[in-house]
């Protein structure tokens, strides 16, 4: 369906957000409800950044709130931060520039964080913006936060040996995507790198060379979490994080347990977003997704105040979905993270053979394979639901189980044998044959060659990759298609290896309307990025969208306050609390 727009309170800039549903009643009849329109706004009135956050109804301080993991956070370090687990982990004892607010059903509003709004748009043309530090936020020392500690962190996010974080702002203040020959961060510890300067000590301002609309956003991620030079130590900061943020870390165990227990220095009413309800947070690592989501099923002991952090395995989703008394324990909610056949367009040159692999493809029977409603929901387009601005539309029409008929039609009798690279995990594996048989019912020939799974992202990301399909997702850094298109989809960015953009889709009038659209203020940018959504996929089918992932949790019979991310897609943490 396509959404309606919502308007937005006084005090904001109108945004649209296309979000299903959370519901807690999650029984076999459950569905997600993906047309869910939800709104999204920037906030303009500083009364909207301040703190405290409103109290979560029924909560009390107190207790320790367990979240299990299979496998450790790769980074604590906030800016070398950039897994779903780390992003959404890092809140818990860092502040960022901008932060959002956000009530689990997607309604989210972008308000500043460590900064008393989202920032000031200087001169009304994106090149040229300044955010002011609110007074009251401090270290876990008690020394307070500036304008200054926020600039050095942002500094050593250029050195090449903390990698792994997003780049956006390396990039956009270097102007190019090798910062890092731009700005030697080594060499200039007691300098800023070129466009971001202090004027004093509560004003941080940013100067780009080309209109960089999106940035009250981009500093929502954990690369703005400020940093003293003194705290600074290197690729070892992870291990002991310096806090700004709520909790602090006390006890850091490689691979096996972090424990994080208040900051008595945080000030509730410099936040707008968090909460000190529990005592300590403990992240456990290494039960696989099975044991973790029977230890919390079995609600014994400290498991009663426990989250597992991942998605009920598809081997439980049927049990967990049966059991009536396991309903109030468990979430149900879509998420941002899009998953697509991509298709190499370097190697895949025909137009029509493009477009019948969108006829083809069986959603329904893919969606079934993967475990169900459960697990994941159809898509047709680029961009997800949960994206600003999102319109939905189907270019390709061609019901659940594809068109295999429209699909023959545009082969034309020939045969494309196309080879498709699929990871060696079971879950891929699994996917890959169902669509390998679902594509050559539809006329084409499909070899399967395998990829160790964990050589995969980056083997498809080389330009000269020997495959014409393999299996992509995609997760959006903010739910803006500005953080999606252009990424995944803008020729000019494509290089020898590393690349997002592994469609290696390059069409010099939609890299044009890029440039347009980034150019926009971000309250218009919405409708616009829907627009060419749909242009790219009917004008040029560089993919075949599948599904969005779908959020499947359970957890513990006192652990209260656990949304999924409107963002991420992962638990919030930031309302969570132990019930007495």
């Amino acid at each position: 369906m396509r959404p309606r727009v919502v308007a937005a309170a006084s005090g904001a800039i109108a945004l649209v957000v296309a979000l299903g549903a959370c519901t807690k009643n999650t029984g076999e009849g459950a569905t997600v409800d993906t047309g869910r329109q939800q709104t999204g706004v920037i906030a303009t009135d500083p009364k909207d950044s301040m703190g405290p956050a409103p109290a979560v109804e029924g909560a009390q301080p107190g207790g320790t709130f367990t979240i299990i993991r299979e496998t450790p956070i790769s980074h604590l370090d906030p800016q070398r931060t950039y897994s779903f687990a780390g992003l959404l982990a890092a809140p818990l004892f860092a502040r960022f520039l901008t932060t959002f607010k956000d009530d689990g059903d997607g309604n989210l509003v972008l308000v500043g964080d460590l900064a008393e709004t989202p920032g000031n748009n200087v001169n009304g043309d994106c090149k040229v913006w300044e955010f002011k530090i609110k007074d009251g936020v401090k270290f876990e020392d008690g020394r307070p936060v500036t304008a200054k500690e926020i600039a050095y962190g942002i500094a050593r996010s250029f050195d090449p040996d903390l990698a792994g974080g997003p780049t956006y702002l390396q990039e956009w203040l270097a102007d190019t995507p090798q910062y890092d020959t731009k700005w030697d961060f080594k060499a200039n510890r007691t300098a800023l790198p070129p466009g971001l300067t202090t004027p004093d000590d509560r004003t941080l301002r940013f100067e780009f060379a080309r209109p960089r609309c999106d940035l009250p956003f981009a500093v929502s991620l954990p690369a703005t979490a400020p940093l003293p030079p003194d705290k600074d130590t290197g690729v070892n900061l992870g291990n002991a994080p310096f806090s700004s943020g709520p909790y602090k870390v006390t006890r850091y165990q490689a691979g096996v347990e972090i424990v994080m227990e208040r900051n008595e220095h945080w000030d509730a009413a410099t936040d707008p977003v968090r909460h000190q309800y529990p005592d300590r947070f403990v992240w456990s690592f290494g039960p696989t997704p099975d044991a973790a989501s029977n230890r919390v099923i079995a609600d014994n002991g400290a498991d009663q105040s426990a989250l597992s952090w991942n998605y009920v395995p598809a081997s439980l989703v049927a049990r967990v979905a049966g059991d009536a008394a396991l309903r109030s324990r468990t979430i149900l909610s879509p998420t941002p993270s899009a998953n697509q056949l991509v298709i190499n367009n370097q190697r895949v040159t025909d137009l029509r053979v493009r477009q019948a692999l969108n006829y083809a493809i069986d959603r329904e029977g893919l969606v079934k394979v993967l475990g169900g409603q459960h697990v994941a929901a159809p898509m047709t387009t680029l961009m997800p639901p949960a994206t600003i601005g999102y319109q939905a539309y189907d270019a390709y029409p061609a019901g659940p189980n594809g068109d295999l008929d429209k699909a023959r039609e545009l082969l034309g009798g020939q045969t494309p044998e196309l080879v498709l690279g699929a990871a060696d995990s079971s879950v891929e594996q699994q996917v890959a044959t169902q669509i390998k048989g679902n594509l050559e019912r539809a006329g084409f020939k499909i070899t399967v060659r395998n990829i160790p799974d964990d050589a995969k992202l980056d083997e498809i990301k080389k330009k000269d990759n020997p495959w014409d399909l393999y299996l992509g997702s995609w997760a959006a850094d903010w739910p803006s298609g500005a953080s999606i298109l252009p990424v995944l989809y803008d020729g000019r960015s494509i290089r020898a290896e590393g690349n997002s953009n592994q469609a290696y889709f390059n069409d010099p009038t939609i890299n044009a309307e890029f440039d347009r659209v980034l150019a926009l203020p971000p309250a218009e940018q919405g409708p616009e990025w829907a627009k060419l959504d749909e242009r790219i996929m009917r004008e040029q089918a560089p993919v075949v969208p599948l599904y969005v992932d779908v959020a499947y949790l359970v957890h513990g019979s006192k652990a209260g306050g656990i949304f999924v991310s409107s963002v991420f897609g992962y638990p919030s943490l930031v309302d969570a609390h132990v019930k007495p």
